[in-house]
């Protein structure tokens, strides 16, 4: 395969994953799909915006550049038909790494948001949404899930959307990585397709 060919299908696979993670970090915003009665009921990581701004706008740029990598055809500069090609190639890696540390935005805020457990009101009933969990103990006992009283069902909400968003930012930072080496590839050997046809 091309790698022009290949890096198009990246970019075809990141547009997607980047749609996921902004309407996972917006649904976040939504307590159990509830609006909040004041922001300070919200986790705070929602707030960091690692799936709008990391997995999601910071990856759109290198997907878009992947997709017209295949249709690139500025051919021909110092009597090297393939140079132009090449320099395409190179410059992929470039956005590759952005994206990848854009993703990597995200999955540090997902983890920070998953140990600390999500912001919730207490069964004692106070007004006030607080933090029950600390470093990640609800996750290994779900019977601690019950100090939450509301908004709804919190916790599973919490643990689903930023899961969401650490799965997808792993799988983005491993795409953008593949097509550093691609572009390396496409750097050193030009796209075996061929720039210029008659």
């Amino acid at each position: 395969m091309c790698s022009g060919n290949f890096a198009k299908c990246l970019g075809i696979t990141l547009i997607p994953l980047a749609i996921i993670c902004v309407l996972c970090n917006i649904l976040l915003f939504f307590p159990s799909g509830k609006v909040a009665d004041q922001s300070q009921d919200i986790t705070d990581e929602v707030f960091y915006l690692g799936g709008i701004l990391g997995s999601g706008v910071l990856m759109i740029f290198p997907a878009l550049v992947f997709l017209g990598l295949k249709n690139n055809d500025c051919c021909g500069c110092c009597g090297n038909e393939s140079c132009g090609k090449r320099f395409a190639m190179f410059s992929s890696i470039l956005f590759a790494a952005a994206g990848a540390v854009g993703a990597g935005y995200s999955v540090i805020v997902s983890c920070v948001a998953l140990n600390h457990g999500p912001k919730c009101f207490l069964s004692d009933g106070s007004n006030n949404a607080t933090y029950p969990f600390t470093d990640g103990n609800y996750l290994s006992n779900r019977t601690m899930w019950e100090l939450c009283a509301g908004p709804g069902d919190i916790v599973t909400w919490h643990l689903t959307l930023f899961s969401i968003l650490l799965i997808t930012g792993i799988v983005q930072i491993g795409l953008c990585a593949f097509q550093v080496i691609n572009g390396l590839i496409g750097t050193i050997c030009g796209d075996c397709c061929g720039c210029c046809k008659e």
